[in-house]
Order: C-alpha cells, then sequence, then structure tokens
C-alpha cells in the first residue's frame, strides 16, 4: 500500500484525536443492528477486524450512519441495488504479498522473496445504498438496558482466568504481581462501566512475557512506548465492548493521553496500523481462551 494511504488514514485519526475525539468511542447503539453494538461488518455479515474497525467506527461517526453493515459497488449491483449518486464512499485495506524471485549475481541461484504489502479499496454504507433486500433495513428494536452483572461478560472475563483483585478507587494492570486491579463493582455508575474498563485492563494483561509478550520500549510513565501501549489497550477494549455488546467507556483519566497519542501518529504514520494489529492479536488471545459454552452467550 502507498505511503501517502497510511498517512491518509492517520491524518485523519490524528484530526479527530486533535479535537477530543476518539473515533472508536462513540456510543454504537446502531439501530440497524437491533440495538446491539457491533463492529463493522460486511456484506456477508462478518465482521471487520483490526485497523478497518476503527476506519470504518470512523467514517461512520464522520458521515452520520448508523448501520453496521459495509459492501462495496460491485457486490450493491449484484444484489440489483444501486449506490446513491454522489454518495462518497469509505476506504478499507486488506494485506497480501507478491512473491519475487531474485538472482544471486554471485552464484547464479535463484531463490524467491515474499513482500508483504496492504492494498486499499472502497466500500459504501448500506444507508448510502437503495434497493437492498429487505434484511439490510432492520426495523429498530430498543436495547434492555440490565442493570445487574451481565452474564456474558461476567464469563468472558472469568474465562481467561486473569487474577483480578478488587479494591480502592483505581483500576490498573500490575505487570510486576500479574494482577489487574480493578475497584468494587458497586461503585461504578453502570454495569457496562465496570466491564468496559475492565476489558482495559485485560487488554494490557495480555502483554506479560507469559502470553502475548508485548513491549514497545516502554522505558517510564508517559512515553512514546507507554502511549503506544496504552492505545493498544483503548482500541483492544473497544473491540472487546463491540463483541460482548458493551458500550465501550470513555474515561477521564485517558484524557491526558490525547497529546501523546497525537505526537506517536505524528512521528510514524504506520503506528494506527500497529496498534490496531497489536489490538486485534489480544482480542483473539482473550477469544481464545473462551470455552464455546461462553462464545455461544457472547455470539
Amino acid at each position: 500500500m502507498k505511503k501517502d494511504i497510511y498517512s491518509k488514514i492517520t491524518n485523519q485519526i490524528v484530526a479527530e484525536l486533535e479535537k477530543g475525539v476518539r473515533p472508536w468511542l462513540k456510543p454504537w447503539n446502531a439501530e440497524h443492528a437491533e440495538g446491539r453494538i457491533t463492529r463493522p461488518l460486511r456484506a456477508n455479515g462478518i465482521p471487520y477486524r483490526g485497523i478497518n474497525v476503527v476506519m470504518l467506527w470512523s467514517a461512520a461517526m464522520e458521515k452520520g450512519h448508523k448501520a453496521p453493515q459495509w459492501m462495496t459497488f460491485k457486490q450493491a449491483l449484484e444484489l440489483n441495488a444501486h449506490v446513491r449518486k454522489g454518495e462518497q464512499g469509505s476506504q478499507v485495506v486488506y494485506a497480501s504479498k507478491i512473491t519475487r524471485t531474485e538472482t544471486d549475481t554471485g552464484t547464479g541461484e535463484e531463490t524467491e522473496r515474499d513482500i508483504p504489502f496492504m492494498k486499499g479499496y472502497t466500500v459504501f454504507n448500506v444507508e448510502q445504498i437503495e434497493g437492498l433486500p429487505a434484511q439490510f433495513y432492520p426495523k429498530p428494536a430498543p436495547r434492555s438496558e440490565e442493570l445487574l452483572r451481565i452474564e456474558r461478560a461476567e464469563a468472558f472475563f472469568a474465562a481467561t482466568k486473569a487474577v483480578v483483585r478488587h479494591s480502592g478507587t483505581q483500576a490498573y494492570y500490575s505487570i510486576s504481581s500479574d494482577h489487574v486491579e480493578m475497584p468494587p463493582f458497586e461503585i461504578f455508575r453502570d454495569a457496562e462501566s465496570y466491564y468496559a474498563t475492565r476489558a482495559h485492563e485485560t487488554i494490557h494483561w495480555t502483554r506479560h512475557e507469559k502470553r502475548l509478550s508485548r513491549e514497545f520500549g516502554r522505558k517510564r510513565f508517559g512515553d512514546e512506548g507507554y502511549a503506544m501501549e496504552e492505545l493498544v489497550a483503548e482500541l483492544g477494549s473497544a473491540f472487546l465492548c463491540a463483541d460482548l455488546e458493551l458500550t465501550p467507556e470513555l474515561r477521564d483519566d485517558h484524557a491526558s493521553y490525547l497529546a501523546s497519542w497525537i505526537t506517536v501518529l505524528k512521528n510514524d504514520p504506520r503506528a494506527i496500523f500497529t496498534a490496531a494489529s497489536h489490538a486485534q492479536r489480544a482480542a483473539d488471545f482473550l477469544t481464545s481462551l473462551q470455552p464455546s459454552a461462553v462464545l455461544a452467550i457472547a455470539a
């Protein structure tokens, strides 16, 4: 993928951060998803992953889309539908590789080398398309509010077997003692705030060397390595919240990270791609710890 596309996507996210907006923390009560919070979906209903989640959440926020489903111009035509005249699409990317044969100038021996690259393509939200089958335009359904503990979230986090201690008023992950510290459930304003915060700290828990061994060269509190890890936890938490149908929590104590994230992203246009990749890997790791019964509850 061309460098200018990396820069274009990064600049868009930086612009939103500079306005104090985090595109992964919109309150996603999507009417088209029957009141559920969801990741962006492909035309076939399969959720997008990694950086594409952030890109399409950002595009939906910018353009006011509530529907989670997206498709290409061609996919719309195949369904006897059409993109409305004048509509602007949104970009997503996919990773691929090309195999190049290289010849050693000394020995004449040929070797094959895989060269990874990313390519962008355009998709449209179903709200930009006319004539789709009825299932793409479902009627809104009210979301039931659960004031007590949420079974699917309880089961999900319990299955990770992360050590969690409840005390005080701070939430954090301690890598030295390898435990998550959480305030008591009862002091959160609602159940979803508790689980969204726990999701954030559990993403941090995956960085331990016994698990994903994630390290960005952190040397002190607030440096760029620290900011990158916080960005991974922010994105990973948003991914988990979408999968568990929870509202992501906008935490006041993370407002100070906005400036450091902006610095990181401006210094490296690929940083958001790296953070999203690590966040997806962390979310996948936590999902891999789930027995099928728990996955069925969360589905």
